[in-house]
């Protein structure tokens, strides 16, 4: 797109001015010669109805052998064409330039006045029937009506001769007005240069205001905008210290608690194992059970405590990458021969298909992400199956986990990747803590992969993962840091099903 030029105020302000004082005196010389037109025509068919009503009263005393004499001698001194008809159109006494024919005449009788074209050029005309005994005869009288009037000239030299000297004044007071405010401008246009400078303080110092004018008024409401930033600058900062020291204080609580809660969790599953594995004698049918519900609600708070260090670590940056060469194919077969223990118990069946399949990624945090993504899938399929399968491309692992769930409602379909979000029933949220695809979503934007998922209700979901195959030119270190919460989504939605 062209760059649109600025247009400078200085010489622009007289020019306009100009420009406006020409357009006025044009607008006023037009409507002077209309208004002269309009006089003229007033006057001529005027001029043409007296003369047409004295001549008819004249010739209504004259012989009609000096009828003629009469008719010229009256067109002679008023210089207008005058003819003197009879009622069926026929010319009597012809005092034009050019002798008229029939039907012409008749549409004069027949209208009485108006416009017509005769020797003179541009008429009007009027047309006087003469008084009893003759009133068959008609007297017509044409007076000249020019298109331009006499006075045309003169009125157009005036005109223009004051409009050269009020528009020559107007400019110069519109150039000098100019000049003060284009010096006001510019000095609050470099004052407000020297604040935008990247070694000044944001908030910048108040403008001098110069002057009484429209840019004191702009001057001192920017002064004001100035003090309001300030304060809000003021405020921004001291919010963002408290809330910096907030995050750091909540990440260090959360991290204190996992591991407080981590020892005695272990030791309850600890203590639980070694029961259940009935060393200190046999168990019966209803302690087993019991202890069975024990382990596996130590196993699922272990869980949630895991998700909760692995987003303090996230959060905090102290999470890194061990890049390296991973069978990503592989580490679903391991994944998936633990969710088909979980899934015992439930007419799902979960399958591995694809092939072997190499990708630059840390293999602990891939283990990490197919584990939430299939363990979610295991969780909300009540019947069906769950299908995970790996393929490669030329620059691209790609694994898929596919499910015959319940399906992710568009609502809800963006909010799933958020932190302590879930879908689906109330039964089914309160399994887990809502922390599992927002840490996915993470550990996956660390690895630069994308995850899509497509979904429809009542038929499943599909989330497809992608790591890439090699490491980026840039990349030398095999230790990376973990990306800022807000970094920019890579999550895609679509809304069906492929």
């Amino acid at each position: 797109m062209r760059e649109r030029r600025p247009l400078y105020f200085l010489p622009l302000t007289p020019l306009v001015v100009a420009l406006a004082g020409i357009a006025a005196a044009i607008v006023i010389g037009v409507l002077g010669v209309v208004e002269l037109r309009i006089q003229s025509d007033a006057s001529a068919r005027l001029r043409s109805e007296v003369l047409a009503v004295a001549l008819a009263k004249r010739l209504r005393g004259t012989a009609l052998e000096d009828q003629r004499e009469v008719v010229e001698r009256a067109a002679s001194r008023s210089g207008a064409e005058l003819l003197l008809v009879s009622f069926e159109g026929d010319v009597q006494v012809d005092g034009s330039l050019a002798r008229p024919n029939r039907d012409a005449v008749v549409h004069w009788l027949l209208t009485g006045s108006g416009e017509a074209r005769t020797g003179l050029g541009r008429t009007l005309y009027h047309v006087a029937p003469l008084p009893a005994p003759m009133q068959h005869l008609s007297v017509v009288t044409f007076v000249s009506a020019p298109p331009t009037p006499f006075a045309t000239g003169p009125l157009v030299r005036s005109v223009g001769i004051f409009a050269v000297f009020l528009v020559g004044a107007a400019a110069l007071v519109a150039l000098s007005l100019a000049r003060d405010v284009h010096g006001d401008v510019t000095a609050l246009h470099h004052r407000i240069a020297d604040m935008a400078q990247s070694d000044g303080p944001p908030a910048g110092q108040p403008v001098p205001v110069t002057g009484a004018d429209e840019v004191a008024l702009l001057t001192s409401a920017f002064n004001a905008l100035v003090q309001r930033f300030a304060a809000a600058e003021r405020t921004y900062r001291d919010n963002l210290a408290r809330t910096v020291t907030f995050e750091r204080d909540r990440s260090v609580f959360l991290a204190a608690l996992s591991h407080e809660l981590r020892t005695p969790l272990n030791s309850i599953l600890g203590f639980a194992d070694v029961l259940l594995s009935e060393a200190e004698g046999p168990l019966s049918p209803e302690g087993r059970e019991n202890l069975e519900v024990i382990h596996s609600s130590g196993q699922h708070l272990r869980s949630l405590i895991d998700d909760i260090l692995a987003l303090s670590a996230l959060e905090s940056g102290e999470l890194r990458l061990e890049r390296q060469e991973t069978n990503v194919f592989a580490i679903a077969a391991e994944v998936v021969r633990e969710a088909k223990i979980s899934a015992r118990g439930k007419p799902v069946a979960v399958q591995l298909a694809g092939q072997a399949a190499i990708a630059w990624a840390d293999p602990l945090r891939v283990r990490q992400i197919l584990g939430n993504v299939v363990g979610n899938a295991v969780k909300f399929t009540q019947r069906g199956s769950v299908l995970v399968f790996v393929e490669a491309n030329s620059e691209r692992v790609v694994a898929s986990v596919t499910d015959t769930g319940p399906g992710v409602p568009p609502a809800q379909r963006a909010l799933i990747f958020d932190e302590y979000r879930q879908a689906g029933d109330l039964a089914s949220r309160r399994a887990g803590s809502g922390l599992g695809l927002a840490i996915t979503r993470r550990l996956v934007q660390m690895h630069d992969g994308t995850i899509v998922l497509e979904s429809e209700v009542d038929v499943g979901s599909r989330f497809t993962i992608s790591f890439p195959r090699r490491p980026r030119p840039d990349s030398h270190r095999p230790s990376e840091p973990s990306i800022a919460s807000d970094a920019p989504p890579v999550v895609e939605e679509r809304h069906d099903r492929g």
